[in-house]
């Protein structure tokens, strides 16, 4: 571990889903930078012992110290605000209080980073409903997030990407109905999403990512007869971009540029990136090549976030049996592009 790296603030998620567990075994492994889990002491405390770990949890008074205490072992910062007994509520069910804990969390640990007392931070799973039971109006990390980084002004556009090892993927639209996705369409937005990743395509290192845009419609529309969206909201919003020097091309087929754009053994993919139109569509290719695999990459915030591509795991939560794989690939990537710069992608 390098620990001169930039911190890495880790939120635990939802107290009565997998994410402490998964938390204590990634903190058990080697890490990829100095980590601080701002969480509840007695909650990872609660999941190590499920996990059966044989790791110190060891309570903080300052984020910094983090960067002090014993390899293999659980630093834990406590956010002021932060639910009493969050431990003693019952594993893998719908809690308010756990929503409320998770939402203490994730505010404390964008603070972090804005502050630049963090370099990054990694969000474990929370449950929509426990942040909706718990008075939240934001459906999840990307739309919470976005309301905590933008002070007085303007809040800024933000993109979820996807990523594996095998496809990059960035959505136009995320958490609303289909209906609404499709109502939410325009120019602008297409445009401003594939901007968003050529930029993070720049950030992990392509100097010139190719960006395919996939269409909304069954054959990409098929020139006008099955829907006219790609010609009138997907193809000048592609003008637009090739005009900044952005190569982004499109619109496709959707149901075959995921495979056009994949990089396996043997098939060096033609994209770098993919571009979808909503949130299906885009990450039903992702998830399918193994969510154990996937990051959650925030884009277009002052600051780094990424996730695990998973939820709490409600049915197996409390068992000491989640696999921490995709949090880790989520650490890496955060340290990856954290380490470059305290700043996010605005």
């Amino acid at each position: 571990m390098n620990t001169t790296a930039p911190l890495l603030a880790v939120t635990m998620g939802d107290a009565c889903g997998i994410g402490p567990e998964i938390v204590a075994r990634a903190c058990a492994a080697p890490m990829p930078a100095p980590c601080l889990v701002v969480g509840d002491v007695a909650t990872m405390r609660r999941a190590v012992q499920a996990c059966g770990l044989d790791t110190p949890v060891l309570r903080l008074d300052n984020p910094e110290s983090a960067r002090d205490v014993p390899r293999h072992s659980v630093p834990v910062w406590q956010p002021p605000g932060l639910p009493a007994g969050l431990a003693l509520l019952p594993m893998g069910t719908v809690q308010a209080e756990a929503g409320r804990g998770a939402i203490v969390c994730i505010e404390a640990a964008a603070d972090l980073a804005l502050q630049r007392r963090a370099g990054a931070i990694v969000t474990a799973p929370v449950h929509k409903q426990a942040l909706a039971a718990a008075g939240s109006p934001f459906p999840g990390h990307t739309e919470m997030l976005q309301a905590c980084v933008h002070g007085a002004g303007p809040p800024p556009e933000v993109r979820m990407m996807l990523a594996n090892d095998e496809l990059r993927v960035v959505l136009v639209t995320i958490h609303m109905s289909l209906k609404r996705a499709i109502e939410q369409l325009s120019v602008e937005r297409i445009a401003t999403t594939i901007r968003l990743a050529h930029e993070a395509g720049r950030r992990l290192g392509l100097e010139v990512p190719r960006i395919a845009v996939a269409g909304l419609n069954p054959h990409a529309g098929e020139g006008g007869l099955f829907g006219d969206e790609e010609q009138r909201l997907i193809e000048p919003a592609i003008t637009q971009a090739r005009a900044a020097g952005i190569d982004a091309s499109g619109p496709f087929a959707p149901d075959t540029v995921f495979m056009r754009a994949r990089h396996a053994p043997g098939h060096a993919g033609e994209f770098d990136l993919v571009v979808a139109m909503t949130h299906d569509h885009g990450l039903i290719p992702v998830k399918y090549l193994g969510v154990e695999r996937g990051v959650n990459v925030t884009l277009g915030l002052p600051i780094v976030r990424t996730s695990p591509d998973h939820g709490t795991a409600f049915d197996i939560a409390g068992r000491g049996m989640a696999d921490p794989t995709s949090l880790q690939a989520a650490l890496s990537m955060a340290h990856e592009l954290g380490r470059s710069g305290l700043g996010g992608w605005g």
